[in-house]
């Protein structure tokens, strides 16, 4: 009974809807419940004239880290890059002076840091890419870890919280020599928490091939003390990162445009499937995040199959940074919030907590404001508001200009608490209508059809709509579901 108690509970709390505003960027408190709070920690021209690539990562002793490359220009590697990152003991409240993980003279460079904890040492991880004459596009085949011409993969770690770092090169023993320019993917890298491969580290990489690229995972089953590297997937890779699922699996999330692309893993990262759209993750091609909300919870526990992804979720322009939660291992993403609608660019989140709370918080560090900022922000599932009810449209083949012609939605409850009744409506253009409907109280796995009779103007351009169904709960939760109309003449 008591178990059952505090599963509910603990659900309960993602139907909680915080009414306070985001903070100013400039606040410095970790936030209270229903909030989302940001703060700078670097800005271009203060100590560097700019930074750009964020990841941030929980260390085993609560210590978050905020790492980023310096650069003296927007440029990518080969530069004179160096590899810089800032500590916060309070929770995200107060950050530390900044500090050099890396940089030494030119034309040597350092940059794309990914940072990974191991939970069962401490070690703390930071994997880059080091330069002297070519980046990614110009590098050299081979593996030769002294050849100026290789884009080589090195990575630093820190065995007291994050103080002081030492630094390695695994080019040798990780890359193929039939491939070319290869690097970390920025953000964060994952240890396996449970299964066969528990304590596996997973650090993710883009690999250059014959003119194509793909993504591959670096792990490790002895705590960083030697490296492998498994069977690249793709082509069509880039930037990707990967989360444990609650069924064993790894998934692999990948930047793609117009929607990011997944694979999958039975081998703990070793091997991959081919990739696969999801439709659901609009994706300029830009650098996002993918994490597991509570990722120690056993595969009984309602949050095992909470996922959370951020990108800037639009198709054409780096902009609209959105953070989502799935419910169920990514098969559906039905809560979405927007951080910034204007410019962002890469963003990569991880838990502040062990996600089991009421008010369980996510660390984000994201690119504001056309790269000017490193900002830090937080968030609670309360600020989130979200219901876990995906969201399904299903139009008829067309829909008649001039006439009124029913769109079937289906709502299905993930909730293993009952939910009351609700109403769903659709976003259509200006012009056009549709009554707000009630869906019927759910009990947990329940789903229900309703029918939205849905009216064309008679002067409507035949093609494509966009439509967005809203779900909405408990008067102020939400879930949503997008899909096309497609509308022909009368």
């Amino acid at each position: 009974m008591q178990r059952r108690v505090l599963l509910t509970i603990g659900t309960a709390s993602l139907l909680t809807l915080g009414a306070m505003a985001p903070a100013a960027h400039g606040a410095s408190e970790a936030g209270t419940a229903g909030t989302l709070t940001s703060q700078d920690i670097a800005t271009a021209g203060t100590g560097s004239p700019y930074y750009r690539i964020p990841a941030l990562a929980r260390t085993a002793e609560g210590t978050l880290i905020a790492a980023y490359d310096a650069r003296p220009t927007l440029g990518d590697l080969p530069g004179n890059l160096g590899v810089v990152l800032r500590r916060s003991t309070d929770g995200g409240t107060t950050w530390q002076a900044q500090q050099v993980v890396r940089k030494e003279a030119a034309p040597k460079g350092f940059g794309d840091p990914s940072l990974l904890v191991d939970r069962e040492t401490g070690r703390i991880f930071v994997f880059y890419a080091a330069s002297v004459n070519q980046g990614f596009f110009g590098s050299a085949t081979g593996n030769d870890e002294s050849d100026p011409d290789v884009l080589q993969a090195d990575y630093s770690y820190s065995d007291d919280d994050g103080l002081t770092w030492k630094h390695e090169r695994i080019t040798a023993e990780i890359k193929n020599p039939a491939w070319a320019g290869m690097f970390a993917a920025s953000g964060e890298g994952i240890q396996l928490r449970h299964g066969t491969h528990k304590g596996r580290l997973i650090q993710q990489y883009a690999i250059r091939h014959n003119g194509l690229n793909y993504a591959v995972s670096a792990y490790s089953d002895d705590h960083g003390t030697t490296w492998k590297m498994g069977e690249p997937v793709g082509p069509g890779g880039d930037e990707n990162k990967t989360v444990e699922l609650s069924d064993g699996r790894v998934m692999l999330n990948n930047r793609s445009k117009p929607h990011r692309t997944v694979a999958y893993s039975t081998d703990g990262g070793v091997t991959y499937t081919p990739f696969q759209r999801d439709t659901e993750l609009p994706d300029p091609a830009n650098n996002g995040s993918i994490a597991r909300f509570a990722p120690d919870v056993a595969a009984s526990h309602p949050r095992a199959s909470w996922l959370l992804f951020s990108n800037t979720a639009t198709t054409g322009s780096r902009s609209n940074l959105t953070v989502r939660l799935s419910c169920d291992n990514g098969q559906n993403w039905p809560v979405r919030k927007t951080v910034e609608a204007g410019s962002a660019a890469y963003s990569t989140l991880t838990p502040l907590d062990d996600g089991t709370g009421a008010n369980s918080r996510v660390g984000l560090l994201w690119e504001r404001d056309d790269y000017r900022h490193i900002t830090y922000s937080s968030f609670d599932l309360g600020w989130l508001g979200g219901v876990c009810a995906p969201v399904t449209v299903t139009p008829p083949a067309s829909l008649p200009a001039g006439k009124t012609t029913d769109v079937t939605v289906r709502v299905v409850s993930q909730n293993d608490v009952n939910l009351p009744s609700g109403s769903v409506s659709l976003k259509l253009p200006q012009g056009w209508s549709a009554p707000s409907t009630t869906v019927p109280a759910l009990e947990p796995g329940q789903g229900a059809d309703v029918r939205i009779p849905v009216t064309v103007p008679a002067d409507a351009t035949a093609g494509g709509v966009a439509t967005t169904a809203t779900y909405q709960a408990r008067g102020s939760q939400h879930s949503y579901g997008d899909s096309t109309l497609t509308v022909t003449a009368p």
